[in-house]
Order: structure tokens, then C-alpha cells, then sequence
């Protein structure tokens, strides 16, 4: 549902009625991750997808099911077989499990998608599988019309999970960032929900406010990055020629970085031509624990440039992070294709890929799902904060 966060907000706010298809479950290769959501609202107009337009149509009757009070919430689960290959399914030839639920203020509340909206870490959880009263029941923070309490839960009889253990579970999914199903065992039964959680926005940090940068702000902040483009020059350095980032900073590049709050999904590249803002600045970033460090520059720049960060103390495990030439061998000539090259090695090494094309390649396409996106909680929550704690930050 989060993916739809400006749509779902904006009809909550008008105090419409809407259907929303989530997709629970992908096993083997699909075109969309757990997650992915398609809304219907009164009208029967469509916002969304859950598979790229192989099954949409079949969805679109589970929706319409729901909004007629035909049923409280559907399930259906698509995919492909020697015996259905011209039926309803995937062409990819994997399988995804979709859950249909109705939305309307007072059953979901807006304050998880105004946390997306506003760029902030949410998350939101759904009963899925389990009693027949508790099924579409959204339990996360702020979610929902109330918390989820031990005596709802004895009232559907539910036995052997508490309410505190359930919360302090997705608590900790949600904090990881990954969307997926967990399971609870309840005394020989089960209860299911489906926990979607969506981080803050990855940062992009460019350092050096030329061409190059223009192209490759624009093409971060098309794939979701939160770009920051930092240079010592204020004549170059301006919000006028970055109209697509967050934030224009006019600052020596390395005292920049050592204030920033980086972690694992931050990238760094370095676009700059000059070593004296470069070196310290690569000798601090190839020290911090970011996903990428990439420094733009031909081969002759790029030997120039080791041999001066060995030179300031960088030692060559450190220096073995460092992505120079930044990009991949595309051929490209342009800012705008040298943009594509440099975010398509970003993107292969955050996802651990070796950015071989996929016609030379007999994996997933699309990365491996099912391993994490299904969890038996364990048999005892460890001591986390509050799921409201997250909603109250």
C-alpha cells in the first residue's frame, strides 16, 4: 500500500471508500515485489498494479467484490502451468499471492502514507490470514482505528500470541526495511500478516557542481534517491541549476561528508576534477560505512589518484571499495548516458550484482525474494521499543 501513499492519503483525506490489492507473496520470478498495490475506488478507476498487466483484470474483480460487500476481503494467488498457460496468469512463469481489502476512514488512517509522503521511514501491517473477524485488519501504528489488544484477539480465539509480542514483532520488521509475511504460531493455529515497511529515501551525495552532476541528479531523483549536490564554488553551486534535488550546499566537500549522517544505503560520487578537494574527501568517504564511492576520471586520473590516497594513508582494502573509473562500460558519451552508467553500477552493487546483461545470465531476474520475505516470528520477542514509538517520530 505505501507505494500508493499520495493516492490513499488524498482519498482518506476526502473520506472516500476504495478497495486496495496488495501483493503478499512472489514466488520464482514476477514483475512486482511484495508490496505492490493496486487501489479501485467507488468509480471503478484504477491507480496502481500488482503485476505489469498480466493479471490485473482478475484483480479488478476481486476489488469489485469488495466495494459490493459481495465480500469482506479476497485472496487470490496467480501464476502459470502447462494447463492454464492461455488462462489468467503470470508470463514470467512465477507466482504471486494478492490480498484484497476495503479502505475507508475509521478502518485506515492516513498516518503512515503522510510519513511517506513527508520522506520519513513507515511501515503498515495486515492480518491476512487467520480468524475470519480479524482478516483485513491493519494493525500497525497509526494504521488503524485502534491498537490491536489481547482482547480483540481472545474474542476471534486466538491463543498462545499476545498483543504485545505481534506489535513488538513488526516493530522490528518495519525497522529492517523489509516488507513480507510472518507468521505466528497460536497454539497449533496460525496467524498471518502481511508487514510492508518502506525506509526513508537512500541519499545520493554528489560532490563537484558540474555537467556531469546536472545528469545525474535528475536521474537519482527518478529512481527515489534524496540527492544532495555539495561544492566549494558558490558562482556554480546554485538550487537553480539542481532543480531536482533536495538540498544545494556550499561547503568545502569533506567537512561536508564528516557532518552527514551516512549509513549502508548512502552513495558517494565524486565528480570533481581537483585533488585537493578530492583526496581528503575520498580518504573520509572510503572510511565511512556507505554502500558506494565512485569518483569520476580517465585512468591516468584514476593511478594519479590512488597513488595520492596511499600517499595520505588510505590502505589498499579501503582502496579496493573505491569505484574509479565511476560507470560501467556502456559507451556512453553524453552527461545524461554517463548519469545511466554510473546509477546502473550503483544499483548493481547495492543489490550485490555483477551488472552482467541477463541474456548471458539463467538466475532470478529479479533477485531473490521468497528466502526474506517469509518469517516464522520467534518463539519470544526480544525487548523492542513501542511499534507507536515509530509512529510518534
Amino acid at each position: 500500500m505505501l507505494e500508493l501513499s499520495a493516492e490513499i492519503a488524498a482519498r482518506l483525506a476526502r473520506g472516500e471508500r476504495f478497495a486496495v490489492a496488495t501483493v503478499t507473496a512472489v514466488d520464482g520470478s514476477a514483475p512486482r515485489d511484495p508490496g505492490a498495490s493496486m487501489l479501485v475506488d467507488a468509480d471503478g478507476r484504477v491507480t496502481g498494479s500488482v503485476s505489469g498487466g498480466c493479471v490485473e483484470g482478475a484483480v479488478y474483480e476481486l476489488c469489485e467484490r469488495v466495494l459490493s460487500g459481495a465480500a469482506a476481503v479476497e485472496r487470490g494467488r496467480f501464476g502459470i502451468d502447462d494447463e492454464s498457460a492461455f488462462a489468467v496468469g503470470l508470463s514470467c512463469g512465477g507466482e504471486i499471492e494478492v490480498f484484497v481489502q476495503p479502505a475507508e476512514p475509521g478502518v485506515l488512517a492516513p498516518e503512515p502514507f503522510e510519513r511517506v509522503l513527508a520522506g520519513a521511514s513507515s511501515g503498515v501491517a495486515t492480518i491476512v490470514s487467520g480468524p475470519e473477524p480479524l482478516l483485513g485488519r491493519v494493525v500497525a501504528p497509526g494504521a488503524g482505528p485502534a491498537p490491536l489488544d489481547d482482547e480483540e484477539l481472545a474474542a476471534a480465539g486466538v491463543r498462545g500470541v499476545s498483543a504485545q509480542r505481534i506489535a513488538a514483532e513488526l516493530d522490528r520488521r518495519i525497522r529492517s526495511g523489509r516488507s513480507g509475511l510472518v507468521r505466528f504460531d497460536c497454539d497449533g493455529d496460525e496467524l498471518v500478516l502481511f508487514c510492508e515497511s518502506r525506509l526513508a529515501p537512500p541519499r545520493l551525495v554528489i560532490f563537484g557542481a558540474v555537467a556531469f552532476a546536472e545528469a545525474l541528479a535528475s536521474a537519482a531523483a527518478l529512481l527515489g534517491y534524496r540527492v544532495s549536490v555539495c561544492d566549494p564554488r558558490p558562482a556554480f553551486t546554485t538550487p537553480d541549476r539542481f532543480p531536482a534535488v533536495h538540498e544545494v550546499v556550499v561547503r568545502w566537500p569533506s567537512d561536508y561528508l564528516a557532518e552527514l549522517d551516512v549509513d549502508e544505503r548512502t552513495v558517494v560520487c565524486v565528480l570533481g576534477h581537483d585533488a585537493k578537494t578530492d583526496i581528503p574527501l575520498l580518504a573520509l568517504a572510503l572510511s565511512l560505512p556507505v554502500a558506494y564511492v565512485g569518483a569520476l576520471g580517465s585512468r591516468r586520473t584514476h593511478d594519479e589518484r590512488v597513488r595520492m590516497l596511499r600517499d595520505a594513508g588510505v590502505d589498499d582494502d579501503a582502496l579496493t571499495r573505491l569505484r574509479s573509473p565511476i560507470g560501467l562500460d556502456l559507451g556512453a558519451a553524453t552527461p545524461a548516458e554517463t548519469a545511466v552508467s554510473i546509477l546502473a553500477e550503483v544499483i548493481a552493487v547495492r543489490a550485490g550484482r555483477d551488472a552482467r546483461p541477463l541474456s548471458e545470465t539463467d538466475g532470478p531476474i529479479h533477485g531473490p525474494v521468497g528466502a526474506a520475505a517469509h518469517e516464522v516470528a520467534p518463539a519470544a520477542a526480544a525487548p523492542v521499543s513501542a511499534m507507536r514509538a515509530m509512529a510518534a517520530g
